[in-house]
């Protein structure tokens, strides 16, 4: 059952990083219904009405950040990606990340059996949660919490298993148009460890053609390739 105490609930702002000036929004998103029927003669709120609002601002957040962020990836490729980020499996393995199970509010039925760890679960208290920062302070809030959990999940899948292969396009045309390899060189490594930011370099013979950040060298290394790509499309005029 563990109904969440407000020592519970500091814990749980500091692990996500945000401080609620309303603590009954953030009650509300971590209360399961199965605890709030009960619970009839306290009739305390729970966080369904949330997870419908936080699945909208979710959306909206995730398609805002990758129309901008991939001006190269068609409508299709986009939904694609959408997808992927707001999916129960997603969500559902950042909300064991920042540990969202242990501070759920149960009732004994879905305690018994499991709900702490299941996915459908986990998925919505996320969604609730989100719902809960927008409420209680604005979008801006809501943006960063999200992307602090989703947008390096996100450019990994660009970058392990999507369509674009910007590395082994680059070599492909490389190798027809100037008879070398590229090779990449680590530029610079940025942040804290668990935080880092690369920026990669590439190279055709002695000469730069590209270069690109990301959270991980893979990631930079792609928008490298990407970067050198649209350099030789322009200096060649050749479609590639």
């Amino acid at each position: 059952m563990r109904a969440s105490s407000s020592e519970n609930l500091a814990d749980f702002e500091m692990a996500i990083g945000y401080k609620f000036r309303k603590k009954s929004l953030l009650k509300e998103s971590l209360t399961h219904k199965s605890y709030a029927h009960e619970q009839q003669k306290n009739h305390p709120s729970f966080n369904e009405r949330m997870e419908f609002l936080g699945d909208a601002v979710l959306e909206l957040i995730i398609s805002e950040y990758i129309y901008s962020t991939y001006p190269e990836y068609t409508e299709a490729d986009l939904s694609r990606i959408k997808a992927y980020a707001v999916q129960e499996a997603t969500l559902a393995e950042v909300s064991i990340a920042i540990n969202i199970g242990e501070y759920l509010s149960l009732g004994r039925g879905e305690e018994m059996t499991g709900g702490r760890k299941k996915a459908s679960l986990l998925a919505d208290a996320f969604e609730a949660v989100l719902a809960a920062i927008y409420l209680d302070s604005s979008y801006k809030k809501a943006k960063e919490f999200v992307l602090k959990h989703l947008a390096h999940k996100i450019e990994e899948l660009t970058v392990t298993n999507f369509i674009f292969d910007f590395k082994t396009k680059l070599q492909e045309v490389s190798q027809a148009q100037f008879s070398v390899l590229p090779r990449y060189i680590i530029h610079k490594e940025e942040g804290p460890e668990h935080r880092k930011t690369f920026e990669v370099k590439v190279f055709l013979n002695q000469d730069f053609f590209g270069s690109g950040k990301g959270k991980t060298k893979k990631a930079a290394a792609q928008k490298a390739a990407e970067a050198a790509l649209k350099r030789i499309k322009k200096t060649h005029e050749t479609d590639i």
